[in-house]
């Protein structure tokens, strides 16, 4: 029995736990593919990168997780999809965001992965604000993300 599992959350995750939630009771599913986005440096930052600050609509955005969790079932025969999100103040090299589907068959897999992170990244209300030395700053959503998501 397939299932999706949504959370956004201020603590760190495991990425092991989570990849083994994807396969938890589920035997249909022979593709498991995962995600997980981390805070890096960025080239477009003048000054260097500290931190990141990512807020988001409590209810809102797990409604909005669980909209693009469904989308992508409608398109693929997926497994089970895990999506955790994190939120507050995040350093360097820190876990952002976590994605995991399982399918039947690795290019479903693939797709849907790659369609919910697509999505995730236009549509699921998420602000993100860049801590350097020289301040902050809030951060515009950038048009590749949205070209991305649109040309699905």
């Amino acid at each position: 029995m397939s299932g999706t599992f949504i959370k956004v959350q201020t603590e760190d995750f495991e990425i092991g736990r989570l990849s083994e939630q994807v396969r938890a009771d589920d035997a249909t599913s022979g593709a498991i593919v995962t995600f997980t986005g981390i805070v890096r440096e960025m080239e477009e930052v003048d000054d260097h990168l500290k931190a990141l600050y990512l807020e988001h609509y409590p209810g809102m955005t797990e409604k909005a997780l669980e909209k693009i969790a469904d989308q992508a079932r409608e398109r693929w025969d997926l497994g089970n999809i895990i999506i955790v999100h994190r939120v507050g103040e995040l350093p360097l090299n820190a876990n952002i965001v976590f994605v995991g589907v399982g399918s039947a068959h690795r290019d479903n897999a693939f797709l849907a992965a790659r369609f919910i992170m697509d999505y995730l990244k236009r549509d699921a209300p998420f602000w993100k604000k860049e801590i350097t030395g020289e301040g902050e700053q809030w951060v515009e959503q950038k048009s590749t993300d949205i070209n991305a998501a649109n040309d699905w």
